[in-house]
């Protein structure tokens, strides 16, 4: 099994960052414009791709995590978690999305996208605007 790993912190309360992992709007502000939830199902939309993701775990100001249900066949049955801390005036995320089985091209892809969609979750906390999809920033052919 391989994982995805960042490690990013936001000068904001916890409250805030939670906030927007949790909330279908923080949501669309930071990942994708196109962001629904159903119950304890999420559905990301890119386009004509899309994630669904399942609520595991959401311990406010500590701990968020999701279950992939939906969507490219190598994230089925992965998990993506945010563990919160507080650091000084920041509130560090420790960001991992686990359980690839093994480490594709694909994942290398994702690495860099889950990259660019934390700073925008840090900029959405920080300053009110982030940069979801279609607005992120494009890193290669498959975007």
């Amino acid at each position: 099994m391989a994982d995805i790993l960042h490690r990013v912190g936001i000068k904001a309360p916890a409250a805030d960052v939670y906030e927007a992992l949790t909330t279908v709007e923080g949501l669309a502000g930071w990942w994708t414009a196109d962001t629904r939830g159903e119950g304890d199902v999420l559905r990301f939309r890119f386009g004509t791709d899309g994630f669904d993701m399942k609520v595991l775990d959401a311990r406010p100001g500590e701990r968020v995590l999701w279950e992939v249900v939906g969507g490219p066949e190598e994230w089925i049955g992965t998990h993506v978690g945010w563990d919160l801390d507080r650091a000084d005036d920041y509130t560090v995320i420790l960001f991992k999305h686990a359980g690839w089985k093994e480490p594709v091209e694909f994942m290398h892809h994702c690495s860099t996208k889950w990259a660019v969609f934390l700073m925008s979750l840090k900029s959405l906390v920080e300053t009110g605007k982030g940069a979801p999809a279609p607005d992120d920033v494009k890193i290669d052919n498959w975007n």
